[in-house]
């Protein structure tokens, strides 16, 4: 295959009862359906709230299985549950193997890879990092098996969660500490890749449309397919919008396109918390 094109989705936090996200999902559908992508990945928070609602999981699935292209996922922390930090609070919900298990049943793998137009694709499942759920070294075991069979391919890699803002070494603070791949796993991460060409990395959770380089990486943030986050809720570091982002993925080269899909509105997270009833 001389071209690979993908189509990255994030954070459509997908519920019955939320017709503006559904909305907003319908409109990147139409996008889809009209670009025809090779593959679809939505990474993470593709329901509103997996841990106490099995029916958004289902409800998101039930959308996703109408688009006219083949989809993957990895669970983001709606889905599944939080990882613990070192320094921040306790997360709720605290990521559960029962919560993981609902998703990989309805979903599909929460982890997976598969190679295409000369590179190596890797999502993984980083809710579970500090986790000390078995499944957690399972997954580190079962990335090192992958990582020694790249045969020197470009890889791209997916996840929920940015590994770091701006450098590996970043201090968490316990305001930001949900926000990345927490200490030690993220060290743990960039050293498995160290020996190999990891020329990607496309994660989403901030709800920021972000594209970056660190050495020789390009870091790509999603911005939400559903509501954006104001600056009173969360500070600025990029864009915030409702969109999506394509790739074209060629040997040994990539193309990113961000993009928003015709129709796709604004909804600030503060309609949606009215809709719950003023929760946060």
């Amino acid at each position: 295959m001389p071209e690979f094109r993908l189509t990255q989705i994030s954070d459509t936090h997908l519920g019955r009862r939320f017709p503006g996200l559904i909305a907003n999902f319908q409109a990147v559908s139409e996008h889809i359906n009209a670009d025809r992508p090779d593959l679809v990945i939505n990474t993470g928070d593709v329901s509103f709230d997996g841990p106490t609602s099995r029916d958004d999981v289902e409800f998101a699935k039930g959308l996703h299985d109408a688009l006219p292209v083949a989809c993957r996922y990895i669970p983001g922390n709606h889905d599944i549950g939080d990882n613990p930090t070192a320094i921040g609070p306790a997360p709720k919900p605290p990521v559960t193997e029962a919560h993981r298990q609902q998703f990989c049943e309805i979903m599909g793998e929460d982890h997976w890879s598969f190679e295409a137009a000369g590179w190596y694709f890797i999502g993984l499942n980083t809710l579970v990092m500090n986790s000390v759920l078995a499944f957690e070294a399972e997954q580190f075991d079962w990335l090192s098996q992958e990582v020694a069979r790249v045969n020197g391919k470009p890889i791209a890699l997916f996840v929920h969660k940015p590994l770091f803002l701006n450098r590996p070494d970043d201090p968490e603070t316990p305001e930001t500490s949900i926000r990345y791949v927490p200490q030690p796993a993220r060290a743990r991460l960039i050293e498995m890749f160290a020996p190999v060409d990891l020329r990607l990395i496309a994660s989403g959770h901030v709800h920021q449309r972000r594209d970056f380089t660190f050495r020789h990486t390009r870091h790509v943030w999603a911005p939400s397919a559903g509501f954006k986050i104001n600056d009173q809720r969360q500070d600025r570091i990029a864009i915030k919008e409702t969109g999506l982002v394509e790739y074209r993925f060629r040997p040994d080269s990539l193309e990113v396109r961000h993009v928003r899909a015709a129709g796709q509105a604004d909804i600030d997270i503060e309609e949606i918390l009215a809709q719950m009833g003023g929760e946060d």
